[in-house]
């Protein structure tokens, strides 16, 4: 079969995969990225999930394989945010790959060291993993970077976000200076721009769609609600969109367990993802998603983080990100591969400053939508349930006539027999109120400049250390410098699990063996009671107030 990819001039045995795999047309990041890599060059990418990445970077390194002496030891990196990530890469990784015989190795937390450390052993050609993981293997003396030729930073946004840039540092100081090196993220933030100045070598900077972040086949739209109607507002919308599979975003795991119930008692098959889920649990809740069990799925951008699920018709911002960019890799899980998806958000009237931060980011409007009328969703309803009706009155039974016929034998009316019929058959949908929503107005003329609200959280005055802020309360910790604790740890656990804003978190004071955290006065009860016990970099936390 003749296919554009010829033109690249791959290994015969790469080119067998490709037919194989039905791949005729490369995307334009594979068509641009392929070419610079083969000659040798390092690569700058900038392209969103679901773009043809993972095949962009690993044909030109699997053509590239040297099968002489090299073979057996790892020439070929690949340092992926999450084990999700990891497990999708080096499955394609192989299928491009298989007809070289190439050995591919997946490395990530969760899964037994000794399994890892013994395939390592008999040799691997590339190995695609976590940061952290990585790490622990190069200490231990079994996974040698020493011949890496290609080395790849895939999703780098995402393991900045993480806080795993020193670990990659770590790791890039293991592999030889001669390497090719190739970065790809959706954004560009400055940390990033400044680890491809150092470790890349005159990359070639790559950017599809430049002039939007967000993917042109993604239909975008916000609703403006009061929180305490969000609830309703979803259910509306679940209802009425063409909607094969919905992933919602919510801020903190105990919101996504409660939407999900709520959900549930709605009668909408809903799991939740959170971390609180074991990787087995967590595995279970995806492979029921993507079976289509399961249609919609409830998750926080932490557990969702590295999720590559095909065909999500949409994305729900229940709770908006307080990062742009988090919004970005959000809607990136829908309209993937050139096919069409639609992000909705649910932002409330104190929210349209961030909404018009977002539409800035992006550089694409978004556009505001009308919630579905208790009549839309009657009609719906009628409409849906007209329709199985037909496929029923085609089919109908001798049996089932004949209870018709008894119960007109008994004085009843065909219609009513009918009738009664429908409200037997349509019972579930009292699990479903159609609950009111009360109108937000349009914002009047005169408020349209956010800056004469008062902030909130006004920007604090030069203070001496060892000072407490006004407003604010002090919380101790039972970890320190000693146990490897940074401020982006205690910030990211307290607003990720709490919800509230990074600004109502104060000075942090990280001792040797403790720390101290001033928290707004107004969310210090808040945070106590959510976060008694819970986790820092792999080690139980005990937070309280200080005395």
């Amino acid at each position: 079969m003749t296919t554009e990819f010829q033109a690249f001039d791959l290994h015969p045995a790469l080119m067998q995969a490709v037919d194989e795999l039905g791949y005729e047309s490369p995307t334009p990041i594979q068509e641009r990225a392929i070419p610079v890599l083969m000659s040798g060059r390092d690569v700058l990418g900038q392209a969103q999930t679901g773009t043809g990445k993972t095949a962009a970077f690993a044909l030109p390194m699997l053509h590239g394989l040297q099968t002489d002496e090299a073979r057996g030891r790892v020439q070929g990196l690949v340092v992926a945010p999450t084990r999700e990530l990891a497990i999708q890469v080096a499955k394609a990784v192989y299928e491009y790959g298989q007809h070289r015989g190439v050995r591919v190795l997946a490395v990530y937390g969760g899964q037994s060291y000794s399994q890892q450390i013994s395939r390592l052993q008999r040799g691997v050609d590339i190995v695609i993993g976590t940061p952290g993981r990585m790490l622990d293997l190069i200490r231990k003396n079994v996974l040698d970077l020493s011949a890496v030729r290609y080395l790849v930073l895939d999703e780098a946004d995402e393991m900045l976000s993480m806080g795993f840039i020193e670990d990659i540092e770590a790791i890039l100081s293991e592999t030889p200076p001669t390497r090719q090196t190739a970065l790809f993220s959706a954004t560009l933030p400055e940390p990033i721009r400044r680890l491809a100045d150092r470790y890349m070598s005159a990359p070639e900077a790559i950017t599809i769609n430049p002039k939007r972040l967000t993917v042109a086949e993604t239909e975008q739209r916000y609703y403006i609600v009061n929180e305490e109607d969000k609830l309703a507002a979803l259910t509306r919308l679940l209802e009425t969109e063409e909607m094969t599979s919905a992933l919602i975003f919510v801020r903190t795991k105990v919101r996504a367990a409660e939407l999900a119930d709520a959900l549930l008692a709605r009668g909408i098959q809903t799991e939740a993802l959170h971390g609180d889920l074991s990787q087995p649990a967590r595995e279970t809740v995806m492979n029921r998603f993507r079976r289509g069990q399961v249609t919609v799925l409830v998750a926080t951008d932490v557990a969702a983080r590295g999720l590559d699920i095909d065909d999500v018709s949409h994305v729900i911002n229940y709770d908006l990100p307080f990062d742009p960019e988090i919004y970005v890799h959000r809607i990136g899980r829908t309209g993937r591969a050139g096919k069409s998806g639609i992000a909705l958000m649910l932002a409330t009237p104190r929210e349209r400053r961030r909404l018009q931060e977002i539409e800035a980011f992006t550089m694409q409007p978004i556009t505001r939508a009308k919630l579905p009328s208790a009549a839309d969703i009657l009609a719906r309803r009628d409409a849906q349930f007209l329709l199985k009706m037909g496929g029923q009155l085609e089919n109908a039974s001798g049996n089932e006539r004949a209870l018709v016929a008894q119960m007109v034998a008994a004085g009843y009316s065909v219609e009513d027999v009918a009738a009664a019929a429908i409200r037997l058959a349509r019972a579930q949908e009292q699990q479903r109120p159609i609950e009111e929503i009360r109108e937000v107005p349009a914002r009047p003329q005169r408020h349209a400049k956010f800056e004469e609200k008062p902030d909130r959280y006004p920007a604090r005055p030069p203070r001496r250390k060892g000072e407490r802020e006004p407003g604010m309360v002090r919380l101790w910790l039972n970890v320190g410098a000693a146990h490897g604790i940074r401020p982006r740890d205690i910030v990211g656990a307290i607003a990720g699990e709490t919800g509230i804003p990074g600004r109502a978190i104060g000075a942090i004071e990280i001792q040797p063996q403790q720390t101290f955290v001033d928290v707004a006065e107004r969310h210090a009860g808040q945070v106590l009671h959510k976060m008694k016990h819970w986790k820092v970099r792999g080690r139980v936390v005990v937070l309280k107030a200080s005395d």
